[in-house]
């Protein structure tokens, strides 16, 4: 009787330590991409030294920590296309290798952008704006042959950037005085007849602004009424500390989801500096004269501020768990500090902290604090 007893206990043991091993297990993320796997894809933008290989500190936080990646400069026209006809694809090629390489969401950035464009695109030989019909022409050719090349492989495109002003009226830029608004339904008309998998984003900043925001939306039901397909709109989200407030955020986000639009915060940075003027947007032909109050900490940010940094941080991702089922991407506009436009803009010479990882490309305190929120909705 004993021995059975002791028989049976021991087959009891092996099935708690079967049943046990077997069961999947929910075990903790340790990175972003894990956190918000099942909530929106978590990405960053790659700068040249990344794409190119020489910066493996950066390269090895991208791999490790986030699911999608946009090219932070290389893939505009004034880096693709400097001469006319002439296409340099070296940096743009490596990207896209390396993305599907190491299984990213690949967005490219930008096909029409009244800045960053080479000048030859706006003006004839002898320096006077071309016809509408070679604009026209010149953003077909460019578009087909940039889209074109990475037919199936580019997953979405920003296919206009920045072209609606905060009261909503069309920004007043080379393309527009040559062709008109309509130089927005052509360009998501080229770029979805160059490739008609790929989804197309309208993207901009302050599209937390009322009149930009209405703006925006106006901007989608006319091309919805054209027939023309745009699929998502790229709210930029280069913030700051007290703008914008989160109840604006929000009702940008609602106003663009109710579109039918999927919503990305495409470029997101947060400064913790004072800023020059409240309705700094993100133009970088702004510029603000250096002075010693608007940088005060070039010897790294005292504890309770930094708190103050991650507790807005935190917030914000906060509002997008809470709208998962609208938000599809959450992108850095970079990897570390150190490597971040803000500490340039506005003020040429500052120094920034508004990126998830540090000077030296490790995680800020902040990161296991979004780990921990993203985890909090399963």
């Amino acid at each position: 009787m004993k021995k059975v007893k002791s028989y049976q206990i021991l087959i009891l043991l092996i099935a708690i330590v079967f049943v046990s091993c077997s069961a999947p297990k929910n075990e903790e993320a340790t990175t972003l991409k894990d956190a918000f796997k099942d909530k929106f894809y978590i990405g960053t933008a790659m700068n040249a030294w990344q794409i190119a290989g020489k910066d493996t500190a950066g390269v090895q936080v991208i791999k490790d920590q986030f699911r999608a990646i946009v090219a932070e400069n290389c893939m505009k026209s004034g880096q693709i296309q400097r001469k006319e006809g002439e296409f340099d694809f070296t940096l743009a090629d490596q990207f896209v290798d390396f993305g599907e390489e190491n299984n990213k969401f690949i967005t490219g950035h930008c096909l029409i952008w009244h800045s960053q464009a080479p000048r030859w695109f706006f003006t004839d030989s002898l320096g006077n704006d071309v016809s509408r019909e070679m604009m026209i022409e010149r953003m077909k050719t460019h578009i087909y042959t940039v889209v074109g090349r990475y037919k199936g492989r580019i997953k979405g495109w920003d296919v206009v950037n920045e072209a609606i002003m905060e009261d909503g009226s069309y920004r007043n830029s080379k393309f527009y005085q040559i062709v008109g608004e309509d130089f927005i339904k052509l360009a998501f008309q080229f770029a979805h007849e160059a490739d008609p998998d790929a989804e197309l984003y309208y993207n901009d900043y302050n599209e937390w602004f009322s009149g930009k925001r209405d703006g925006i939306v106006q901007l989608i039901r006319n091309l919805k009424a054209y027939g023309i397909r745009i699929d998502g709109i790229g709210m930029q989200g280069h913030i700051g500390m007290d703008h914008p407030s989160l109840e604006d955020y929000e009702a940008a986000i609602v106003a663009y989801a109710t579109e039918g639009m999927k919503v990305m915060v495409t470029e997101l940075d947060m400064s913790i500096l004072p800023q020059p003027d409240r309705n700094v947007g993100a133009d970088i032909a702004t510029s603000y004269e250096y002075k010693q109050k608007l940088n005060p900490y070039t010897e790294g940010v005292p504890e309770e501020q930094m708190l103050a940094w991650d507790n807005r941080m935190t917030a914000l991702f906060q509002l997008l768990l809470k709208h998962s089922d609208s938000v599809s991407r959450v992108t850095l506009w970079g990897v570390s500090d150190g490597m971040s436009w803000k500490n340039n803009f506005p003020v040429r010479g500052r120094t920034d902290y508004p990126l998830l990882f540090d000077r030296s490309y490790q995680p800020k305190s902040i990161v296991q604090k979004l780990i921990d929120e993203a985890l909090k909705q399963e």
